[in-house]
């Protein structure tokens, strides 16, 4: 163990240090590295601080202080959400667009500059590197817990997936038709139910709804748009599909939305094949099985 903690902190001072992180004046420009990590993270379309702060691993009061220097810089403002007045929205101005820009056109940059001295096979065998390292750091972060359907957590997932499929249909989604998940139907014995943690904070949720013959339906899959793109939703599939081979079933089905791209390429990834409609799922346009 003492080698590989060693190995670790010899990652640590090389990567710090190739990426300027000791630097006053990250990429040359008037923010510090945690204000500039803020800046992007932020985004083009906002981000709420909740999950800001779940990203980042930030504490509360060093978060506000942050968000405040870039409030006071110009850079961004803070609003209530449009769907929940309680949750604050950060988002960035047209100066902070700028800014962003800026720092986007540093870093493609920075990153130009610790490839190009490299052979190529050298480049690749480093992007390759990076890569297992963003994905299993990714993994160490995302906690699963089986949850009771009606915990506070669960609700707040559910609410904000019926939303985000409200506002991406255009038209209001009922859970209560179609292909069910009641709290009922995802309780043990006859299913479960799963929150992912990012850091503590509750950023997606699944389900199993459970069938005789050895098959379980996947229900409810969603991920906080904050933690998109950092393997929480692999993981809650994986756990849910783990659970489903502890209940003894062979397959897993489920259906979904040609709205939903992202999860339509999460479960063909995941070795989801598409199949005839198993259901009646009036929201449904894609249904999948797999083989366990």
């Amino acid at each position: 163990m003492s080698t590989l903690l060693g190995d670790v902190r010899r990652f640590n001072r090389t990567v710090t240090e190739h990426i300027g992180v000791l630097s006053d004046h990250f990429l040359g420009r008037g923010l510090n590295p945690n204000e500039a990590r803020l800046l992007w993270e932020i985004g083009p379309s906002g981000s709420e601080l909740r999950a800001l702060r779940a990203r980042l691993d930030l504490d509360s009061g060093y978060l506000t202080r942050l968000v405040r220097s870039l409030v006071d810089s110009g850079l961004v403002s803070v609003v209530p959400s449009p769907a929940d007045g309680r949750i604050r929205l950060a988002r960035l101005t047209t100066k902070g667009m700028t800014e962003r820009a800026r720092l986007d056109e540093r870093s493609e940059e920075f990153a130009r500059g610790l490839l190009d001295p490299l052979t190529e096979d050298q480049q690749h065998e480093l992007v390759d590197a990076m890569r297992t390292v963003q994905r299993l750091l990714a993994a160490a972060t995302v906690e699963i817990r089986r949850v009771d359907p009606e915990h506070p957590d669960a609700q707040r997932c559910l609410a904000a997936y019926y939303a985000e499929l409200d506002a991406r249909s255009g038209t209001r989604f009922d859970p209560t038709t179609g292909s069910t998940a009641e709290p009922a139907e995802v309780r043990p014995p006859h299913g479960v139910f799963v929150v992912a943690y990012l850091r503590g904070t509750a950023m997606g949720c699944g389900a199993l709804k459970h069938h005789e013959g050895g098959i379980s339906d996947v229900k409810r899959m969603w991920v906080h748009d904050g933690a998109r793109g950092r393997g929480v939703g692999r993981r809650l599939l994986e756990d849910l599909e783990r659970q489903a081979v502890e209940h003894g079933d062979a397959v897993v089905r489920l259906e979904t939305s040609a709205l939903l791209s992202e999860a339509i390429s999460l479960y063909t990834s995941a070795g989801y094949v598409e199949v005839a409609p198993f259901n009646d799922e009036p929201f449904a346009d894609h249904w999948f099985s797999k083989t366990l």
